[in-house]
């Protein structure tokens, strides 16, 4: 008679069957994840993993499920390493998982696609949150391999574009594991001190690999997070990384981020120069039309004021006292050619010029002049006025003649 067996005897021998098989202990398996948990209190990955006539439970603990670089999905075809063995209770056997890759596409194009929908859902790529770079620059920060070629690309950039700006440079391992964490560390550090007016983050080109610290999300949420404005220069022009999404500017080389992080200062220089021109000539252009407006105000001013006033009526007594001078000096010439004629009749007819001649007049005693000598009486005192004295005599005789003309 056989022995009676319970379903825990069942379950525990048949794992034990599997257990000890070599051929089901780290294989690989490819198949389509379907019906995808991500146990959020425990973060392990539950889920079944199938082909186009079967399908097999799987389970990767926490432990694993950590190192993956992406998340898994329904309808992805992975690779996973695993073992086979029975899961006890529900007497199922199940693969249990210890590292999965994509099947086709690479582990890191999928963990840099997910991260990359992800952030740009959550709004960190979005336009509006880019400050825009300062346009002359004191101090630049950089953070990149204190080692490394971008380093001293970028050194030679901006010594001969912009000898003025000081470089801070916040020196990080750029590969590996521990790149992230140290970057992201940096872009903070230097926000806490404030140190600088924009920041360069990047390094050299490599492979996907090396590149890999700039698709951290750590990383990424420390650029967004940057108060300071922030350039992405990651490898080389082809290589895109999430950080160049994040970044308020991305640069496709190092040497390329310092020339968009500065101006050319002679190009500054000539800039200033036609702006200085340009500003003279406006001054010039405006003390002119000053000028002007001040010889108007002037003139305004000069003509409503008193001493123009003043000028006028000054002007008009002069005016005046012109006319009246000249009035008077014709008047003057007119008495004076008048004096002159009346001289000259006076002259004519004078007694003197009688006298001149030879001729006398006679007064008699009261000297009035004495025309006839019928006006004389014999012994009267007479006066007889000559050219050239006065003769005082009595008249003793008169005597009547008869003759022409009169004196």
């Amino acid at each position: 008679m056989s022995s009676v067996l319970s379903v825990s005897q069942i379950n525990t021998y048949l794992k034990s069957i599997i257990d000890q098989d070599y051929n089901l202990k780290n294989i690989y398996v490819s198949g389509e994840i379907s019906n995808f948990t991500n146990h959020y209190r425990t973060g392990h990955f539950y889920f079944t993993l199938k082909d186009e006539r079967a399908s097999v439970k799987a389970v990767m603990f926490r432990s694993s499920a950590e190192r993956l670089r992406f998340m898994p999905e329904n309808g992805m075809k992975v690779l996973v390493r695993c073992n086979v063995s029975l899961y006890e209770r529900d007497g199922v056997y199940q693969l249990y998982c210890e590292d999965m890759q994509p099947d086709g596409a690479g582990e890191l194009m999928i963990a840099f696609e997910q991260l990359k929908e992800k952030l740009s859902k959550e709004g960190l790529f979005a336009d509006e949150h880019k400050k825009p770079l300062p346009e002359y620059p004191k101090r630049i920060g950089v953070v990149t391999s204190p080692t490394g070629a971008a380093i001293e690309d970028i050194k030679n950039v901006l010594s001969r574009r912009y000898p003025f700006a000081e470089i801070i440079l916040a020196g990080v391992t750029v590969q590996g594991d521990s790149a992230p964490e140290q970057i992201a560390k940096a872009i903070r550090r230097l926000n806490r001190l404030n140190c600088c007016d924009v920041i360069i983050v990047g390094r050299g080109g490599g492979s996907v690999e090396d590149l890999w610290a700039f698709n951290d999300e750590g990383v990424a949420r420390a650029l967004f997070e940057s108060e300071i404005p922030v350039i992405s220069a990651v490898g080389h022009e082809v290589d895109f990384t999430i950080s160049d999404f994040v970044a308020d500017m991305r640069a496709p080389t190092p040497s390329a981020a310092a020339e968009l992080a500065v101006p050319d200062y002679k190009e500054v220089l000539y800039a200033a120069d036609k702006v200085l021109d340009g500003m003279t000539d406006k001054v010039l252009h405006l003390i002119d039309g000053y000028q002007i407006r001040l010889a108007a105000y002037e003139k305004t001013i000069y003509e409503k004021s008193p001493v123009r006033t003043l000028e006028l009526y000054t002007q008009c007594v002069d005016a005046l006292r012109d006319k009246v001078e000249g009035l008077m000096q014709r008047r003057l010439e007119f008495y004076e050619n008048a004096l002159y004629y009346y001289a000259g009749q006076l002259e004519a007819t004078s007694p003197l010029k009688v006298l001149g001649r030879g001729y006398a007049m006679v007064k008699n005693e009261v000297l009035e002049p004495v025309k006839t000598a019928s006006k004389i009486k014999e012994g009267e005192n007479i006066t007889v006025i000559m050219r050239d004295g006065t003769l005082s005599c009595v008249c003793e005789k008169i005597t009547f003649e008869e003759i022409c003309g009169e004196i």
